[in-house]
Formats: structure tokens, C-alpha cells, sequence
């Protein structure tokens, strides 16, 4: 398989605070580097890396961003056609904000995205503030599944990332064999050769919901 081949592009979303370590992270998984003076992401930052799930490879399109306030709206319409979302808090921090990126996530993006909540800066466990199992549960409350994380020493960073696209994959493989049987379906019901079928057309007129951009803590 050439280097610009691949069987599925999927789209993952990092969202977090500011501070957290979105970008290190995004960088460890990507680029194997670890920046200490990280500068804050302006708007968004974008990478992509090829893995292999099943025997199947995947482009895993990343995008990291910004965890400040006034990036905010910039940030949900990214949020368009994401497959996947990690969800990341500063284990020596809280995560009193999560809750907020959670309401965006729900709000913006697709009714069916993956979400998986991360602990980083495992590496400063002296410093915890959040109890892993406390983390556990909430995750769990919330359909999220959940792992700490380190981006310095890259713990569990790959397993983070390969995780989620694992269950991406999974959800996404379980749709096409849906559609493949359902299309089995419609072809052993089509009508003979030469009937007719009448289809008829509902020409009401629908209303598109407008949605209100929400900042976040």
C-alpha cells in the first residue's frame, strides 16, 4: 500500500482547557516530541497520523483546539463530521471545565462521536488533584471511556489515540455491514422486471433549527 493510501480518514477532535496539554499530546502521538515551553494554541492546530486497526489502515486526521474562551465558537465548527473526541484535563488541575467541553461536544458535534476522557500529566502524580477512580466513574456516568495519560514520558499517549480509533472503527465497520445487509434486503424486495412502482413525494416545507454558539468557562 503507497504512502497516500488508506481504506478510511477519520476525523478526531481534541478539546480541553487551555494549559492542559492538548498540544503535547498531539505532538507526542504524531511527531514523538515533547515541547516544554509549548505556547498556547492560537485557534487551531492540525496533524495527522497513519495507524493500522484490524488490518485495515486508517488516516487519523487531528485537529487541537484552542482552550481559551474567545476561540470558542471557531472551535465547534470543527467539530463538524468528527468521528472521535478526546476530551483532555490536567489530572494536578481538576476537571471543573470538562463538563463544559462535554456540553459543547453534545451540542455540536455529530449525535454519534466517540468520546474518551483523558487524564494527562500522569508524570505528576504528587501533584493529583483528581482521583483516577473518581475520573473512572464520571467518565462512565457519561458513556466516555477513560485513561490517564502522560505527553512528557508518553505514557499511554499511542494507547490513548489507538483506543479511540479502535472504537471508531468498530462503530463505523458495524454500519456498513448494517447497510450491506439492509441494501440485501431492498434488492430481494425490488419489484419483478417490467411491474411499475409509484413514489410519491412529500413537498411539505421544513424549518432548519438555528443553533446559538455557547462560550465555555
Amino acid at each position: 500500500m503507497g504512502a497516500e493510501e488508506y481504506d478510511y480518514i477519520f476525523k478526531i477532535v481534541m478539546v480541553g482547557y487551555c494549559g492542559v496539554g492538548k498540544s503535547n499530546l498531539l505532538s507526542s502521538f504524531t511527531r514523538n516530541e515533547f515541547h516544554t515551553n509549548n505556547h498556547t494554541t492560537i485557534g487551531l492546530d492540525f496533524a495527522t497520523k497513519r495507524v493500522e486497526i484490524n488490518g485495515r489502515h486508517i488516516k487519523a486526521q487531528i485537529w487541537d483546539t484552542s482552550g481559551q474562551k474567545r476561540f470558542t465558537p471557531l472551535a465547534s465548527a470543527y467539530f463538524c463530521g468528527a468521528k472521535g473526541a478526546l476530551l483532555v484535563y490536567d489530572i494536578t488541575e481538576g476537571y471543573h471545565t470538562i463538563e463544559c467541553w462535554l456540553r459543547e461536544l453534545r451540542e455540536h458535534a455529530p449525535k454519534d462521536i466517540i468520546i474518551m476522557l483523558v487524564g494527562n500529566k500522569s508524570d505528576l502524580g504528587h501533584l493529583r488533584k483528581v482521583p483516577s477512580e473518581v475520573a473512572q466513574a464520571f467518565a462512565e456516568q457519561n458513556g466516555m471511556s477513560f485513561i490517564e495519560t502522560s505527553a512528557k514520558d508518553s505514557s499511554n499517549v499511542g494507547k490513548a489515540f489507538h483506543n479511540l480509533l479502535g472504537q471508531i472503527y468498530t462503530l463505523h465497520h458495524s454500519k456498513e455491514l448494517l447497510n450491506a445487509g439492509e441494501d440485501d434486503d431492498n434488492n430481494k424486495k425490488a419489484p419483478p422486471h417490467g411491474s411499475s412502482t409509484v413514489i410519491r413525494l412529500d413537498r411539505s416545507n421544513s424549518q432548519q433549527d438555528s443553533q446559538i454558539n455557547r462560550g465555555c468557562c
